[in-house]
């Protein structure tokens, strides 16, 4: 990872990966953490004991895209494909990113340009693209078609928006389908032709067959959100600019959130987590949490850092040691939400569950960064970061506990504790 004194590196999902210098207070008020300097102990670093650990696909890497999104989306579909049959699965992203990109260019052009377009997107993005036109392996569509071993999409990115941009301007004063070849045709060229049929375990598939053939039922899948600006336990509008397709969520309490990553762990299953990346805590070491700074800065002396051993890097304290962190109230996450400080940054997978030395309870992440971190791509991060900054989640149905399913209220059906209709993936809100 690039690194300029301190850097925490995260991928917008609006945007392209970026580099974030962590503020000044990251940078001279990184001291001990409460007690070390009173005892001079040097602090002890993290040490994770595994509690739960779910089936994961290996890490990849999203390079120099912004398609974390679909990264961790297909994660987490591989995920549920290993538990559902035991097969391990390498789907592929760029798929996805190229179908998604026509759609998105599509509706822009409809809309006079008045509709967010770029390279980021959401979860359900992922799983309408597999129900409405299916997937392939990874091998039979790299997205890799201009020369390089890595994902570098900017240039493709900023072709594309020049393409839609132009056709909304509407020079022949009359919109020809032309552009539309064309728009195929650039992305194709940056990442393949989407194949149209291919052989796969010696058998013929088209992308809509394979997706039958893998034993999972894409209607299992619902996105959870939790926002005071809507009443709790029904469906709402998903109000983030990267939901261009105008997807719905189940809003429920932050408590409920928890509940249903905690539930869905221990019962085998993963969760695909949304999230902001941006803040201090969520470290280039591999670590995620909300500290406490009031009481982690003990005494005067700010030119006190800790240095990494492996890096030789000069780090704040939280991103080495365990310290007090901030505790999340339902209030404190909305106003974060509402006054820009989370935005809907980075998705990764979260698939399991481990403590530190002091007991405190942290969610394994799959990142998609490759080897990044101190623990090769992946992430701990606490529960009082997730209650903090969680944008939304998807999971499947039969994680949510039944008392929590008993409260949806949906206005096309009655809701039992036994069969729960969750609203399909093209249904566009209400709101």
């Amino acid at each position: 990872m690039e690194l300029t004194v301190l850097v925490a590196r995260h991928s917008r999902l609006s945007s392209m990966r970026k580099l974030v210098i962590l503020p000044a207070i990251s940078l001279f008020h990184c001291l001990f953490c409460y007690g070390a300097e009173k005892t001079g102990k040097k602090p002890e670093p993290y040490k994770f004991e595994t509690i739960i650990e779910n089936p994961v696909t290996p890490v990849k890497d999203q390079a120099s895209s912004g398609t974390c999104w679909c990264f961790s989306g297909i994660s987490f579909i591989e995920s549920e494909i290993l538990r559902t049959t035991g097969e391990e699965y390498d789907l592929s992203e760029m798929f996805v990113v190229s179908n998604a990109y026509y759609d998105k260019a599509l509706k822009y052009v409809r809309l006079h340009g008045n509709l967010s377009f770029g390279p980021g997107s959401c979860f359900n993005d992922v799983l309408y693209v597999l129900k409405n036109y299916g997937i392939v392996p990874e091998n039979e569509m790299t997205g890799l078609n201009y020369g390089t071993t890595m994902h570098f999409h900017s240039e493709m990115d900023e072709i594309l928006k020049a393409i839609v941009s132009v056709i909304v301007k509407n020079p022949n004063q009359k919109i020809t389908p032309a552009w539309k070849r064309g728009f195929r045709a650039m992305t194709a060229a940056y990442l393949g032709e989407i194949p149209t049929s291919f052989i796969a375990n010696g058998k013929e598939y088209t992308p809509k067959k394979y997706m039958e053939s893998l034993g999972i039922d894409l209607d299992n899948y619902v996105d959870l959100s939790s926002w005071t600006y809507s009443p709790f336990y029904e469906t709402i509008a998903y109000e983030v600019p990267d939901n261009w397709r105008g997807i719905n969520t189940m809003n429920v309490p932050i408590d409920d959130i928890i509940t249903i990553i905690d539930n869905a762990l221990e019962n085998g299953y993963t969760v695909a987590w949304a999230s902001d990346v941006s803040e201090d805590g969520f470290t280039s070491t591999g670590i995620g949490v909300v500290p406490d700074m009031e009481k982690i800065i003990n005494g005067s002396d700010y030119t006190r850092w800790i240095k990494d051993n492996n890096t030789e890097e000069t780090l704040p304290i939280f991103s080495i040691t365990p310290c007090p962190e901030l505790k999340i109230t339902q209030e404190m996450r909305q106003d974060a939400f509402d006054d820009y400080s989370t935005t809907d940054d980075h998705g990764m997978h979260i698939y399991g569950k481990a403590k530190d030395q002091n007991g405190t309870e942290y969610y394994i992440v799959k990142n998609s960064w490759g080897k990044a971190g101190s623990y090769n791509g992946i992430w701990y991060v606490s529960k009082e970061y997730v209650r903090y900054k969680t944008t939304n989640i998807v999971v499947n149905r039969n994680a949510i506990p039944i008392e929590i399913r008993e409260k949806f209220n949906y206005y096309n059906n009655t809701v039992n504790s036994v069969t729960v209709q969750f609203p399909r993936l093209d249904a566009p809100s209400r709101i």
